[in-house]
């Protein structure tokens, strides 16, 4: 009796496809991608490099899913309580339980509080360090130091959020070891990801726009060859700091730059899972902010806001800063509005980011503390502060 392929289904809704796209994409009949989850066939040699890219994963990663037992979750916990107690017989079925218990945990990152991702990221990232060092070299070492780069991304950014975006020094340390095992499989891709997490840490955690805009350019350098997406995202934030450092003309270049990446982006990008088509205005908006173009800012951040799903931390970010343009405008009654929306978000996730940002709102705010939109604003904050 066949036995149903439950991580191939799984990998194929992680990437946003119901089986007919996928069937699209890979060029086959939806019925031949039901047969193949069912277990019943099995992939063709020729479709299996095309299904790979479709599904975001190595050819390797592919045998990987195609081979997949059935196990319950029950057997699948007992098959890697065993592994970490024998180490040698650490396998690729191993592995792929690891990565696919941290791309659950990173596919909740926006929305659910860090604080309660941060165990479970932080066992996992232990269990696969520990079989990293134990399993000497090969495959098995390559892969685990693969999934343990995005493992320790993801922890960094855990870290750094759960800390307000205070602890700069224990999510940088997570980044560099996620650049460390990176470069040792040659992965372009989460590098330079890697990278773009350390550029924001110095973007926006310890206000350095030259460091950020140094870490944010060797990124985009990085994945120039390898993903869009990611250079993209990178050059955005390169705009940023020119913005920072009050260079117009210069953070205009890089968001031109930034949408000429974005037009290339395609479903075979490596990071495509992480492009965001409201990432460019969010971006924007920021940087015509620092800019002190309010009213191109306000544009902008008003156009993205509701781009973003309504528990993103995201969109947090995107109200926070459409709060503070138009606390610069002197629209006190729409800033306090959208001050309540953010907050409304941040009571959801808690991320750091928004966090920051109603915060140095409030700040701005005091001129006008006596306006009974304002106290009502200040209650709101109070309540954040001591919950």
């Amino acid at each position: 009796m066949p036995v149903k392929r439950g991580r191939l289904a799984a990998r194929r809704k992680a990437v946003g496809f119901s089986q007919e796209q996928l069937a699209e994409r890979a060029g086959v009949d939806r019925s031949t991608v039901v047969r193949w989850e069912s277990g019943e066939t099995e992939p063709q040699p020729w479709i299996r490099p095309r299904l790979a890219r479709v599904l975001q994963v190595s050819i390797d990663q592919l045998d990987e899913l195609l081979a997949d037992g059935g196990l319950t979750d029950t057997e699948a916990e007992h098959r890697l309580r065993f592994a970490l107690t024998h180490p040698s017989s650490a396998d690729l079925v191993t592995v792929a339980q690891l990565r696919a218990a941290v791309q659950q945990l990173d596919e909740q990152y926006l929305s659910v509080p860090s604080t309660a991702l941060l165990a479970d990221t932080g066992q996992c990232l232990g269990q696969i360090r520990f079989l990293s060092t134990h399993v000497g070299s090969g495959r098995i070492k390559r892969e685990l130091l693969a999934v343990e780069a995005g493992t320790a991304i993801l922890m960094g950014s855990l870290v750094w959020d759960a800390s307000q975006r205070r602890d700069h020094a224990s999510a940088g340390g997570y980044f560099d070891a996620a650049i460390e095992a990176a470069r040792q499989v040659r992965d372009p891709v989460t590098e330079g990801l890697a990278l773009l997490r350390k550029a924001i840490i110095a973007l926006y955690g310890e206000r350095s726009a030259a460091d950020g805009l140094a870490l944010a350019e060797q990124a985009a350098t990085t994945t120039a060859q390898a993903s869009n997406v990611l250079t993209g995202l990178a050059v955005l934030h390169a705009a940023e700091a020119q913005a920072m450092l009050g260079e117009r003309a210069a953070c205009e270049r890089q968001l031109s730059a930034a949408e000429t990446a974005f037009s290339r982006v395609d479903d075979m990008d490596a990071a495509v899972e992480l492009y965001s088509s409201p990432d460019f205005g969010r971006m924007a908006g920021s940087c015509y902010l620092s800019l002190a173009d309010t009213r191109r800012a306000i544009i902008l951040l008003d156009d993205t806001a509701a781009a973003y799903e309504s528990s993103s931390k995201l969109q947090a970010i995107v109200l926070g800063n459409l709060s503070l343009a138009l606390i610069r405008q002197g629209e006190l009654d729409a800033a306090a509005g959208q001050l309540h929306e953010a907050m409304n978000v941040i009571e959801q996730n808690w991320g750091g980011g928004g966090l920051n940002i109603i915060f140095g709102a409030g700040r701005e705010l005091r001129p006008w503390r006596t306006v009974p939109v304002v106290q009502d604003v200040y209650d709101r904050l109070l309540t954040l502060m001591t919950a």
